[in-house]
């Protein structure tokens, strides 16, 4: 009898770290490891997409599924492929989910595809995505990759999303196409959809996170 709650114990003790690593391969992606804040990844399409809000959420969804899809099929062939050539198998995975959300925006988003324009392909070389691959999904089971690539997605998105509602807001008075400030009289600031509104505010990002869990 003591031997089988022994046993019992063991189980549940072993299924709670196991759901304790999913949880953290997921929460890391968002806050710890952000790519965008943390990582310092990707950083093409954070500054040149974020001019408005959907722009980012859009990119963001985009580099998710990439994500997903690529950190899935990777684990799954990781024991299949050679490591003098695994980097070029990495890149063709990747490729291909980029075509398939490639083609399906410009399918049914044309002028968000418009708008997106060279940065979708671009998503091939993005650096989130190669690294997720590398340093993760190649060393690691289906389960976990999946929840990497869905943290690390997440934070991604939720940064570009926000630095595009930052801008927008700033530069057009709008949030998502909707006025907001016009009402009040408000004059556009301008840099905020230039350059470098993009490098400003993204700083201002990156120190505010570093601020605020230095002091957590």
């Amino acid at each position: 009898m003591m031997v089988c709650q022994s046993s019992d114990n063991i189980e549940a003790i072993y299924w709670v770290s196991i759901k304790m690593r999913i949880w953290r391969e997921f929460y890391k992606g968002i806050i710890e490891q952000n790519p965008t804040l943390r990582l310092v990844l990707g950083m093409c399409p954070t500054l040149a997409v974020t001019t408005t809000a959907i722009n980012g959420l859009a990119m963001g969804f985009a580099i998710t599924f990439v994500l997903l899809g690529s950190n899935i099929v990777i684990s799954l062939i990781r024991r299949l492929v050679p490591n003098k050539v695994r980097i070029p198998v990495f890149i063709v995975v990747i490729a291909s989910f980029v075509t398939s959300v490639d083609l399906f925006i410009a399918g049914f988003f044309g002028e968000l595809h418009k708008i997106l324009g060279i940065f979708i392909p671009l998503i091939v070389v993005n650096c989130i995505i190669l690294a997720r691959a590398e340093s993760f999904a190649s060393k690691n089971n289906i389960i976990l990759s999946i929840f990497d690539a869905l943290g690390m997605g997440l934070g991604a998105t939720l940064t570009l999303t926000l630095m595009g509602i930052i801008r927008e807001i700033l530069g057009n008075g709008t949030v998502f196409g909707f006025g907001i400030l016009q009402q009040f009289g408000y004059h556009n600031l301008i840099i905020a959809i230039l350059p470098p509104g993009a490098f400003i505010i993204l700083g201002f990002l990156m120190g505010l996170l570093n601020f605020l869990t230095t002091k957590k």
